[in-house]
């Protein structure tokens, strides 16, 4: 059905809405003309009803008998009925009739599976064939643009770019209101008393596959996928697990979030990225690790990135680059990073939310498979780091 909830159409997370029962315009006239004849078919006895079926016929939906020739761009809007539909292809020159697609789509239950968005139809079509379109979604008039797990709003942006032609330069504007884009004010806050930096949408942009339609604005696509990031947040509960989870470490959702798009860089299996974020939350907020700061080159790798500067391997970062006092986040810098450094999918997610309990301070990718290795102390850490080194991960230099 369509998706009452959603403006644009993506992939995986869209939410089924339900019909809204509207009755076709002129539907009363024919009942009661149809009453009529039949009573007069019943004054006129026997000798009439041979040509009831001639008249039955009269009452059937029109129809087209092929497939269709040439092409029409149809427009699904939300909340859009059967109805509505109906309508729009008959003005268009789809369909024959509109009361021809709402019938198809009652007979169909799979009619409950079309999408929000512009499809390409052809037109002088039989009803059942309109409707099958609707329900291809390769028959979308629009740009799908994949967002990667762990990629940064500005590859985010150039991807958008790339497949819309809207400049980069817009999608930046757009992007400085996160609120106005529909970013609740909740996410806006944390406990450990940093501030957060309301312009920034890092981390809200939800990877994901989606559906433009060709007349997208930055501000549209924006808003569409920050809907999904609120949808997919709902869906993993993942606000009120943070909360009831993570309360003794005092952690809001916004800093749960922060350290989910860090465990996105750092994790490469789904399976370490829960205990990944456990070694985040020792470091930051236990009081156990001496400078309760994170020390990760994923961190510093974010500020060359953003600053126009290409990341670095491990072992060809300059130390000033590790701790420029001008870089937030930098290594040393004690407590949860200032803010997101990548776009966290599922797993991330799911591991900041309710990772496993574990004693350790330091991780370690250990080999090109992406294992990751953990310690408790330094001697732990210096052991992993041979492990690696022996392997040809590139950390040696450090």
């Amino acid at each position: 059905m369509i998706d009452d909830d959603l403006d644009l159409a993506f992939e995986g997370t869209a939410d089924r809405g339900r019909w809204r029962h509207r009755k076709a315009g002129g539907r009363g006239r024919t009942l009661m003309a149809f009453t009529l004849v039949l009573l007069l078919f019943a004054a006129l006895g026997g000798g009439a009803y041979l040509g009831f079926d001639k008249v039955r016929g009269f009452f059937t939906a029109e129809d087209y008998a092929g497939p269709g020739t040439g092409s029409a761009i149809v427009e699904v809007k939300s909340g859009d009925t059967a109805t509505d539909i109906g309508n729009t292809l008959y003005k268009l020159g789809v369909v024959k009739s509109a009361e021809a697609f709402i019938d198809a789509a009652k007979d169909d239950p799979k009619s409950s599976g079309i999408q929000v968005g512009s499809y390409k139809l052809r037109k002088e079509m039989k009803a059942t064939d309109a409707l099958a379109m609707l329900l291809d979604r390769a028959n979308l008039d629009a740009n799908r643009v994949t967002i990667p797990e762990g990629v940064i709003s500005l590859q985010i942006f150039e991807l958008l770019s790339k497949a819309t032609k809207i400049p980069v330069a817009e999608f930046k504007k757009a992007a400085k209101d996160p609120q106005k884009l529909g970013v609740p004010a909740l996410w806006f806050k944390r406990n450990d008393g940093k501030k957060v930096d309301k312009t920034d949408i890092e981390g809200f942009l939800y990877p994901a596959t989606y559906d433009i339609p060709e007349k997208a604005t930055a501000t549209s696509i924006l808003q569409m996928i920050i809907k999904n990031f609120n949808a997919e947040m709902e869906k993993l509960d993942f606000v009120d697990q943070v909360r009831t989870n993570l309360a003794d470490l005092n952690i809001s959702p916004y800093e749960a979030l922060v350290a989910a798009s860090i465990t996105q860089v750092e994790a490469l299996l789904p399976e370490d990225m829960g205990p990944v974020v456990r070694v985040l939350y020792n470091r930051a907020y236990t009081g156990d690790f001496p400078c309760s700061c994170l020390q990760l080159d994923s961190t510093v790798n974010y500020w060359l990135r953003i600053t126009g500067k290409d990341a670095k391997s491990s072992d060809k970062l300059r130390v000033d680059e590790l701790h420029g006092e001008d870089n937030p986040y930098r290594y040393n810098v004690p407590g949860m990073a200032i803010g997101p450094i990548s776009s966290p999918g599922e797993d991330a997610l799911k591991g900041a939310m309710n990772p496993p309990k574990n004693d350790y301070f330091f991780f370690l990718t250990v080999d090109k498979k992406g294992t990751t290795a953990f310690g408790k102390t330094n001697d732990d850490h210096e052991k992993n780091r041979r492990l690696a080194c022996k392997n040809g991960i590139p950390i040696c230099n450090n």
